[in-house]
């Protein structure tokens, strides 16, 4: 009767280990492997030096429309305003003019912050309150090339698109109205 409840606790201790070990193998499998599985990973089709651009404001090519909306990322015509020629000797530069600007395409750039179009966004009002675009957006003043673009294989949302809790939370310290309609059309 003891060795059944010796053999029966032994292998309790063991389920338990066994138990223990696949909790943690499949912990490591959701935070490690799953985020991998799920994000592809791509280049942007040219690079893009933020650093080179340094004596230029953000609005010389990020400019707002009549409504108070960034028109985003800025079409060839606002490339070609400086590069109708290469001005430098980078390769990217080169493929803006030669691909590009001389063939009047645009550069089919991937979005860090595309917005689901479901989601009405205005920078005027957050410029208006002194909202720094650094507090949405990533600091880009000392990238000398653009970060890969990790796109989510189920939605096509970028990684570093910022999710409704961002703008929830900084409503909520700010004292800002949080209901729904206010981003949701």
């Amino acid at each position: 009767m003891k060795e059944e409840k010796s053999s029966a606790s032994g292998s309790a201790l063991f389920g338990g280990i066994i138990f223990f070990a696949g909790f943690i193998a499949f912990l490591i499998l959701g935070w490690v492997v799953f985020p991998d599985l799920l994000y592809s990973k791509k280049a942007q089709p040219i690079n893009f030096s933020h650093v080179a651009h340094q004596d230029t404001s953000c609005e010389d090519c990020h400019v707002a429309r009549d409504d108070g909306t960034y028109a985003g990322i800025p079409k060839i015509e606002k490339c070609k305003e400086c590069h109708e020629s290469q001005m430098g000797q980078q390769e990217s530069e080169r493929i803006l003019v030669e691909e590009y600007i001389q063939k009047d395409r645009e550069v089919p750039w991937l979005i860090y912050s595309w917005q689901p179009d479901n989601v009405y966004f205005s920078h005027a009002p957050h410029k208006a309150k002194g909202v720094e675009c650094v507090r949405c957006h990533r600091d880009v003043s000392k990238e000398e090339k653009l970060p890969l673009f990790h796109e989510n294989r189920l939605t096509g949302y970028s990684k570093s698109t910022m999710g409704m809790k961002d703008c929830e939370l900084c409503h909520a310290e700010r004292g800002v109205n949080n209901d729904c309609v206010i981003c949701h059309k």
